[in-house]
């Protein structure tokens, strides 16, 4: 008998998420099969009046493929899915984690064949303006143990995060978003941390479960060139298979001068992969309340209560600021109290302080209030 959160958590991404319609086709992607999800989806896709298409994958088969792949193989893997995603009208992308670091020795020049084909053509450029999308993850051994609990203390935790009233949620965003879009001047400031930047003309847009579950922010995009200043982030990222600490960038005219990290030469590799991935794309404020440290999964810790992300990299174009890239890494720095604390300011005005929004229009968003 099937689960019934897994069967909440099927309605929520193909009935709220993507707000299917009948006829719309899917494509459900997967990474390290998950058979009652995957088939929970399914049934739901159908009785919706939808068409559902499964595209099965396994991260340890895709390390042989990209490890001593030619430029031409990325090509025409980008062009075969390219067309199939052309198809699709939605996208539903998970994964159960079985090992963070299962790509880590694919020597970088095959990762930026990747990024550059695959990533950047299929889902940067097609995927997410052109299809109505929600990406997740599973809950796994593997995520269990980067959270440090226990497998059944993580799956609590997993599908109250994941199924939580994200419509209450997205009303108590409002006043956030109605704040962003008259803002010019942000600064956040914090150890390390002295940054500044202009968001003026430029849309806030909320996250509130229609592109990510789990869900919890709003975001913007810095004008390109007015970045000035210093970040230091203080929660770690696991990117194309390397865990990222410490990672300090330096800004002049909005582009990175300095990146320095736990392997700085790899950090500055990465920037290098084009001119886009030294700008900013994204700057956006975490709100999710069941989510207070960091799993070292990007799409959790973006949601992190009390965190910020200022993103290097590619602009989505519901709020393009100009920047384009093969990159869009979002990278979170948390600012509660046992994170060191820090400060918001939109316009000289305080805005949160310590990870607690102190404008009594913003109060709906911490944490007590959201649960």
């Amino acid at each position: 008998m099937t689960d019934p959160r897994i069967t909440k958590l099927a309605e929520i991404l193909v009935n709220y998420s993507l707000n299917l319609k009948k006829g719309e086709k899917v494509l459900i992607q997967n990474y390290n099969a998950e058979p009652e999800f995957i088939k929970a989806l399914v049934r739901t896709i159908h009785k919706g009046g939808g068409l559902a298409f499964v595209d099965l994958r396994d991260r340890a088969i895709e390390r042989e493929l990209y490890r001593d792949g030619a430029e031409e193989q990325f090509e025409l893997q980008a062009r075969f899915e390219l067309e199939r995603m052309k198809a699709m009208d939605a996208y539903i992308g998970f994964t159960s984690l079985r090992n963070s670091f299962a790509w880590k020795d694919i020597p970088p020049e095959k990762m930026d064949l990747y990024n550059r084909y695959i990533w950047k053509k299929v889902h940067i450029e097609e995927r997410v303006p052109n299809t109505k999308w929600v990406v997740l993850r599973y809950p796994s051994a593997a995520m269990a143990q980067n959270a440090g609990m226990s497998e059944e203390a993580f799956e609590n935790f997993y599908f109250d995060v994941c199924t939580m009233d994200y419509a209450k949620m997205s009303k108590a965003m409002d006043p956030l978003v109605e704040l962003m879009q008259r803002t010019d001047r942000v600064k956040i400031i914090g150890p390390g941390t002295d940054l500044r930047f202009s968001i003026k003309g430029m849309p806030a847009i909320k996250c509130d479960g229609s592109m990510n579950i789990p869900d919890g922010e709003v975001y913007s995009a810095p004008l390109r060139e007015s970045v000035e200043g210093v970040v230091q982030y203080n929660a770690p990222s696991e990117k194309d298979g390397f865990k990222f600490e410490n990672v300090r960038l330096e800004f002049k005219k909005g582009k990175i001068i300095s990146a320095s990290a736990n392997d700085s030469a790899r950090i500055n590799g990465m920037l290098d992969i084009d001119e886009g991935a030294r700008y900013l794309g994204e700057f956006a404020i975490g709100v999710n309340p069941f989510i207070t440290q960091p799993l070292l999964d990007t799409l959790f810790d973006e949601k992190i209560a009390g965190s910020i992300h200022v993103t290097p990299g590619n602009s989505y174009d519901d709020c393009f600021n100009g920047n384009r890239s093969s990159l869009h890494w979002d990278l979170v720095l948390m600012q509660d109290d046992a994170s060191g604390g820090g400060e918001i300011w939109f316009d000289d005005r305080l805005v949160r302080k310590n990870g607690r929004f102190v404008l009594p229009v913003l109060e709906g968003l911490n944490p007590e209030n959201l649960r």
